[in-house]
């Protein structure tokens, strides 16, 4: 047993906190008004189109996830694969603004870690506006490191921060 499968069990609301359960799935392409919702609600910038999202949900090398809670989309993430590459990148990782605080996206980045692993991916790479504390702590929490920073990476000039974090050594190579 790895220390980090305790470390997953303690990501996420619990059904014994009070807290109404969330579920984390694949997207369907039903899920495309609400994932287009999703990117209008939690980002004021850098928005994914209506247009990205379906490619997205279609692509061999994306893998979409969707968090319900209360029987909605409450938050969404995409990671992204390359042949050839032992790491995953998040591309995407969005929450709600009326659901934060109840561990969706926590229970979104273990399902975006558990996803990678799938694939044959050791490794998950993600960039986060340096601005936005609660994402870097959640990163910094579940077991991310710095590995550098992109200046001015977002179109309202904002710096991206790269984090890393080395996955369980996969079961299948990497495709």
């Amino acid at each position: 047993m790895t220390a980090r499968v305790p470390q997953r069990r303690h990501l996420g609301a619990s059904p014994h906190d009070g807290a109404p359960e969330v579920a984390v799935r694949a997207a369907r392409p039903c899920d495309l008004d609400a994932l287009e919702a999703l990117e209008q609600a939690a980002f004021t910038a850098d928005r994914m189109s209506r247009r990205s999202l379906r490619r997205l949900l279609t692509a061999p090398t994306a893998t979409v996830l969707v968090a319900e809670r209360d029987d909605r989309v409450a938050g969404a993430a995409v990671v992204l694969v390359r042949s050839g590459s032992s790491r995953a990148r998040l591309y995407s990782i969005a929450v709600d603004p009326a659901a934060r605080g109840h561990g969706i996206g926590r229970r979104l980045l273990a399902a975006v870690e558990d996803a990678a692993e799938a694939r044959g991916r050791d490794a998950l790479r993600l960039e986060v506006r340096a601005d936005n504390a609660e994402a870097v702590a959640l990163y910094r929490d579940a077991g991310y490191h710095p590995i550098g920073c992109y200046p001015a990476y977002y179109a309202d000039r904002t710096d991206a921060l790269r984090f890393e974090k080395a996955l369980a050594r996969p079961a299948t190579p990497a495709r």
